[in-house]
């Protein structure tokens, strides 16, 4: 069923666990995820970022994951992210994502909660939850950028809070997009006085390649939502290849099934991680 993230991340609180919030790009995708959480019985989050939309346009994935959410029978929340634009953010809400994130993350502090709450003013119309970001995560959402991470600072983080009263900020503490070149140091420090001194529940990006260990660590230091996007297309990719390899795929819907497979089992693996099956509120 299609529910609001706000109500994800509040349960997720309670229960001292994060919801994964998994990027699509396609039908096979979404099918792959949704069911992933059925056979948990987990909360989920279908996702896809503005950056993508070239190869997949909002207007037909948007309506797809929307219509997928609503179907499916554990809780479901469709986020809108790395919003840039309020052309495309108005267009996600209009869809009827029940979230979306404007990232402004690249913009000085002051502006970045002028247009946080432009984007809430808006959301609020829908009855939409936000997320926003700041510090800066590493990389690019498509990877076709190599952006240098610059790490939240606490003090920021308060004021955010206090200026938009967000739904959900994503901070950067040692998180990058895409797959890292060695495994990544996640500073803690700065996790843990962020959690300490602000309410609001936190986003971690740029999670594939983080170790188990420190997913469940970040669980339980504030970050209620996890995004998983590259080891997602990775898993995909990676199942269809195996396929081919083992001469089992032996026309179209073969392949269509080879891809289901390979978001049913990266999600799988994320949601048992995440500590976020049977923990689905129906």
């Amino acid at each position: 069923m299609l529910v609001n993230m706000k109500e994800l991340l509040a349960d997720a609180e309670n229960g001292n666990y994060a919801v994964g919030s998994f990027s699509v790009a396609n039908m096979e995708m979404v099918l792959g995820v949704l069911k992933a959480a059925k056979e948990l019985n987990a909360p989920v989050i279908l996702q896809i970022a503005e950056v993508r939309l070239k190869q997949s346009p909002l207007e037909v994935i948007g309506p797809l994951m929307v219509a997928a959410a609503k179907a499916a029978s554990t809780p479901v929340a469709v986020h809108f992210d790395h919003g840039k634009t309020m052309e495309k953010i108005s267009q996600a809400l209009d869809i009827g994502f029940t979230s979306v994130m404007f990232d402004g993350s690249h913009l000085p502090l002051d502006e970045n909660i002028k247009q946080t709450n432009e984007v809430i003013k808006k959301a609020k119309q829908y009855g939409a939850a936000v997320e926003a970001e700041i510090g800066c995560v590493g990389g690019s959402e498509d990877g076709s950028e190599d952006i240098a991470i610059n790490c939240t600072k606490p003090e920021d983080a308060v004021r955010f809070e206090k200026e938009t009263n967000v739904d959900a900020l994503a901070i950067a503490i040692g998180n990058a997009h895409g797959n890292y070149k060695s495994t990544p140091k996640l500073r803690f420090d700065i996790l843990e006085e962020v959690e300490r001194i602000t309410k609001t529940p936190l986003v971690l990006h740029g999670g594939t390649g983080i170790t188990p260990d420190d997913f469940v660590r970040c669980s339980k230091t504030g970050i209620k939502k996890i995004n998983i996007a590259t080891a997602t297309f990775d898993m995909v990719e990676k199942t269809v290849h195996d396929c081919y390899t083992e001469n089992s795929i032996g026309g179209y819907y073969d392949l269509q099934a080879a891809e289901v497979e390979g978001a049913y089992r990266n999600a799988k693996r994320h949601i048992l991680i995440f500590g976020t099956d049977n923990r689905a509120k129906c």
